[in-house]
């Protein structure tokens, strides 16, 4: 009979973070097995893809998508220069820009999607059933608006 793990908090907590770091790398190895770009392309892509007419402003770009705002603005720059997004100037903001996706950008992420459709498959949706994966999108949900609205008061360090 194997060990019975003593679950907390704190071990969820890292269990959490093992399994987002595990699952990501093993999407990244399966992606680039496929002559694919990595994971945060889709995710900019796919943001854009969804957003009306294709674009957003960077701000609302970096809120759609996991990444921090410089590395957003370096992950846009590298998709600039592989013609998947091009930037846009505002004309009511001289210095606000949009970036938009390209024909080749909504290709590219179209043909990504199958390899990453087969790991959300492989390692999420096989392993987790309808109400787990209910009562986990109700807690991630909480989890992001309360970081998001920084509801959770600052606590000392003990």
């Amino acid at each position: 009979m194997g060990k019975t793990l003593e679950y907390s908090k704190g071990l969820t907590w890292a269990l959490l973070l093992t399994a987002h770091a595990v699952v990501i790398e093993r999407i990244g190895t399966r992606l680039a097995g496929a002559g694919l770009p990595p994971l945060t392309w889709y995710d900019v892509l796919w943001g854009l893809e969804r957003a009306e007419g294709s674009r957003l402003r960077m701000h609302e770009l970096a809120e759609k998508v996991v990444l921090s705002r410089s590395n957003l603005t370096r992950l846009v720059d590298r998709l600039e220069q592989s013609g998947l997004v091009i930037r846009e100037r505002s004309d009511e903001d001289r210095r606000g820009a949009f970036a938009v996706l390209t024909p080749e950008g909504k290709a590219l992420r179209r043909k990504m999607w199958p390899v990453y459709e087969a790991c959300i498959c492989d390692y999420f949706e096989s392993v987790v059933s309808e109400q787990e994966s209910r009562l986990l999108a109700e807690t991630l949900q909480r989890m992001v608006s309360a970081a998001r609205a920084n509801a959770a008061p600052e606590r000392s360090v003990r």
